[in-house]
């Protein structure tokens, strides 16, 4: 069974995750140095999230279309989005499975990979308080 029925859940929960790092003085700027724009395009459910990673500029986060060209494109479903903000997904191991596939200088994401770390404990806390314990238990 899927973690999300709709794409405003995937907004409501993933969406708000890439909002709230955009704006965190810490990460955001570690971020930035990828300098580059990720379209990350989620199937069941169908859901686009547009991130803008570029220092100097101010972190936009797009749900659905976006006028921001994105320069890297990773496509998943929504489920392995959530177990990897979770801290339970292997990305090296996912692309190779395909459960993951990406366009574009991968290693630009790759370089993000490190960053991501602290980021778990932080979904993990946001989606208690918004009372989604249903999403880490399961």
């Amino acid at each position: 069974m899927a973690y999300f029925n709709d794409a405003q859940e995937v907004y409501d929960t993933l969406g708000k995750l890439f909002v709230d790092l955009a704006e965190d003085e810490e990460l955001a700027p570690k971020f930035r140095k990828a300098d580059t724009i990720v379209r990350y395009e989620y199937r069941e459910p169908e859901s686009t999230i547009t991130v803008r990673l570029q220092e100097g500029q101010p972190g936009d986060v797009d749900f659905g279309e976006s006028e921001m060209e994105p320069e890297v494109v990773m496509s998943m479903e929504a489920d392995t989005a959530h177990r990897f903000w979770l801290g339970q997904v292997n990305v090296t191991v996912a692309l190779a499975r395909g459960q993951i596939k990406a366009k574009g200088p991968v290693a630009k994401i790759l370089r993000l990979v490190p960053l991501t770390k602290p980021v778990f404990p932080r979904y993990k806390a946001q989606l208690e308080s918004q009372g989604r314990t249903d999403l880490i238990e399961a």
